[in-house]
């Protein structure tokens, strides 16, 4: 499965009034192509703070679904913001990991992913529920269970590297981003 397929599954199990944060690189970018119908905060640039992000919007909207999807390469910068999502322990939060084990915005270097396992960094960091997936129909499954459970919770997402320069950028600008995202969030 490629990173492309895993986001369409994922993002086919939240709804609209649930709030996205994306990594920056191509998953922000996947993200864009698929669907930019809702009032997603895209990343661009700022590596590893999408969780970061995602947290203080799970904390100052309690009442809302937060979802953030991430890289491993995201998550392997910003490790403590791991601890830092367990400590305040938001109900409200999803942090999905796409893990392709590369760097592949800035041309497809190992990440330390394909040693490390993710979910289990989470879970002894104090995510409540992990979950890690490697076949496509097992998302949406896992996806929708960890939606019925106290967070916060993290799904790790195995897929295969996939560059493809096609896939096109972001085209709201970052002042457009976050003035979408702000009116969306109240």
């Amino acid at each position: 499965m490629i990173r492309k397929t895993a986001i369409t599954i994922a993002l086919e199990q939240i709804e609209y009034e649930e709030r996205i944060i994306a990594a920056n690189g191509f998953i922000s970018r996947d993200l864009f192509s698929i669907s930019d119908t809702r009032p997603t905060f895209y990343m661009i640039g700022s590596m590893g703070l999408a969780s970061s992000i995602g947290l203080g919007v799970s904390i100052c909207k309690p009442e809302k679904k937060v979802i953030i999807i991430d890289g491993d390469g995201n998550v392997l910068m910003a490790l403590g913001t791991l601890a830092m999502i367990a400590a305040e322990a938001p109900k409200n939060l999803i942090h999905v990991v796409i893990d392709n084990e590369v760097y592949e915005s800035t041309g497809s270097q190992r990440s330390l992913s394909s040693k490390v396992q993710l979910e289990n960094i989470a879970k002894s960091s104090g995510y409540k529920n992990t979950i890690r997936v490697e076949k496509k129909d097992e998302i949406k499954v896992a996806f929708l269970k960890l939606k019925e459970l106290p967070g916060p919770n993290f799904l790790l997402i195995k897929v295969k590297p996939c560059f493809d320069p096609s896939t096109g950028r972001v085209t709201h600008t970052p002042e457009e981003i976050t003035k979408r995202f702000m009116q969306a969030i109240g």
